[in-house]
């Protein structure tokens, strides 16, 4: 027996190719008079933009996934852009109080892919993605509200993290970050009024900067907020929670 929600995403494809070209054809008109795309209109153009989910695997970490059509979504994760996949009848699906569960609950409850649906057909959600050959192996919401509180408890009994972590930072909240690394390890941090940041082309500054090239410019938070929200390689350097040093990947 075939897998019923692959079937429906094959079947949808041929829906969303159609619907694409009726998108354009809608949004030459609208241009015309001076509105512009939302709505499905945008779904659209995020699908056109997005990569295929032919053959693709790996983890796509804190990301936004979209409901893109029966069987078919979008995840899309700061510095790595859009990526499409298929979900099937064996596909895990975890909740945490968006897709299915209770948000207040220390467990993740298990989901039926019909409730991924349903709750991204709402609005797109916080979730962990892994998928094989283009098909989602494990959906996972995250617990953002949850792991805030936590980091927050951690840092005000004198218990936050140390050490220093070399990957992609990506922007949380005014102050508050991730650094994640190859293997999709995420660790928050804040940032602090003495954080001393430093840029070689990346977060501000050029790859010439300082003598021989070796000096770095220090930038601001706001720099480092405009480049964490696109996505930027770094090196953090924690002490109780708070980043003391980042460097941009040079």
């Amino acid at each position: 027996m075939k897998n019923r929600h692959l079937r429906k995403a094959v079947v949808a494809t041929a829906a969303i190719t159609a619907g694409l070209l009726m998108t354009a054809c809608q949004n030459s008109t609208d241009n015309s008079s001076g509105n512009s795309g939302t709505g499905t209109a945008a779904v659209a153009e995020k699908a056109s933009d997005a990569k295929n989910s032919k053959g693709v695997s790996g983890s796509f970490k804190n990301g936004k996934v979209t409901y893109l059509a029966p069987g078919k979504y979008i995840v899309s994760v700061p510095g790595k852009g859009d990526q499409q996949f298929l979900v099937a009848d064996d596909t895990e699906v975890h909740g945490a109080g968006t897709i299915c569960g209770d948000a207040g609950s220390k467990v993740d409850a298990p989901c039926t892919p019909d409730q991924l649906e349903t709750a991204t057909k709402k609005a797109a959600v916080s979730a962990d993605v892994e998928m094989t050959n283009g098909i989602a192996t494990l959906v996972t919401e995250r617990r953002a509200a949850q792991r805030d509180s936590t980091v927050i408890e951690g840092i005000n009994q004198g218990k936050g993290v140390d050490g220093t972590w070399f990957g992609n930072v990506s922007y949380l909240a005014p102050g508050k970050y991730t650094v994640s690394d190859l293997k999709g390890t995420e660790q928050q941090f804040f940032v602090a009024e003495d954080t001393k940041i430093w840029g070689y082309g990346d977060i501000c500054g050029d790859t010439n900067t300082g003598e021989g090239g070796q000096g770095g410019t220090e930038c601001t938070e706001a720099e480092l907020e405009t480049a964490a929200k696109k996505g930027v390689s770094a090196e953090v350097v924690i002490s109780n929670g708070i980043a003391t040093t980042i460097r941009d990947d040079h």
